[in-house]
């Protein structure tokens, strides 16, 4: 059972993420994909202390040397382009990265360079086809304007039981807007741009971007946390991209939303 703990002290970000360019805190941001794109923001439990996480390797997580990223899972071709559900990257597991070097560099410039082309606000590495723990995000959505953050193999240690229900959208799902309920705040590890390590209490908006995120990480698409009711408003249009898919590769449908069993757990937390 989940150890209840004292809320902890907001923590600046400033102050411990990388900045990429980064010049002011995070703004409200309307109009933009998360992958994600706010349409609403509505409290539906009551503000509760941040609770300790379960520590599962679910996908990604293991200290196996093997389950390291290679230099040939870090290679990338220009420009990146954003991977579409039901492609079955979006479900693969995930590398742990332990080379920061100029190619690592290159890799996040060019998946912010994506990111605000596509009108993102965050993007993770498996949307481009690189099977590896890397995330890079902006709330504000604008190159120039807040702070671009990188975070790479990160990991989940507290949630609050707080939960927000939030309209996101995802770059992977191109057009298609659910509610998704999720924490209200996080705390969080990672590795920045150079490998070193950090940890930071997030909320709001950034806590938001980077719970989808993380999720990609795990294989985890935003669908497989939405209520029955709400999937179902968005059957049709899952099914769409199935057909999409299926067109341009010739191939069936590695998923079908007709068939989905939802999962028994997808949180994928774990530990450094």
């Amino acid at each position: 059972m989940a150890a209840r703990l004292r809320a902890l002290p907001a923590i600046s970000l400033s102050a411990v993420l990388p900045l990429l360019h980064g010049r002011s805190s995070f703004p409200t941001t309307a109009g933009k994909s998360l992958s994600f794109r706010r349409f609403s923001s509505r409290p539906v439990a009551r503000s509760s202390p941040l609770v300790e996480v379960s520590a599962q390797a679910r996908r990604g997580f293991s200290f196996q040397e093997d389950d390291f990223a290679s230099t040939a899972d870090l290679c990338f071709e220009s420009p990146l382009k954003i991977v579409e559900y039901p492609d079955p990257i979006l479900r693969a597991t995930n590398k742990r990265i332990n080379t920061f070097d100029e190619n690592l560099k290159k890799l996040v410039e060019e998946m912010f360079d994506l990111m605000y082309k596509t009108d993102g606000i965050g993007l993770s590495a498996p949307q481009v086809g690189i099977s590896v723990q890397l995330m890079v995000f902006n709330p504000a959505g604008e190159r120039g304007e807040g702070e671009q953050i990188v975070l790479v193999n990160p990991v989940v240690y507290k949630t609050s039981k707080r939960t927000i229900l939030y309209n996101e959208g995802c770059l992977s799902f191109p057009e298609i807007y659910a509610d998704v309920e999720r924490p209200a705040s996080v705390k969080v590890g990672a590795r920045d741009i150079t490998g070193g390590r950090f940890k930071v209490n997030l909320s709001g908006l950034p806590a938001r971007v980077f719970q989808h995120e993380f999720d990609h990480l795990q294989g985890t698409l935003f669908f497989d946390r939405m209520t029955e009711d709400v999937l179902e408003s968005i059957r049709s249009d899952l099914k769409a991209l199935e057909m999409k898919y299926e067109s341009r590769t010739g191939l069936p449908s590695p998923e079908s939303i007709d068939q989905y069993e939802r999962r028994k757990e997808v949180a994928g937390f774990a530990r450094t």
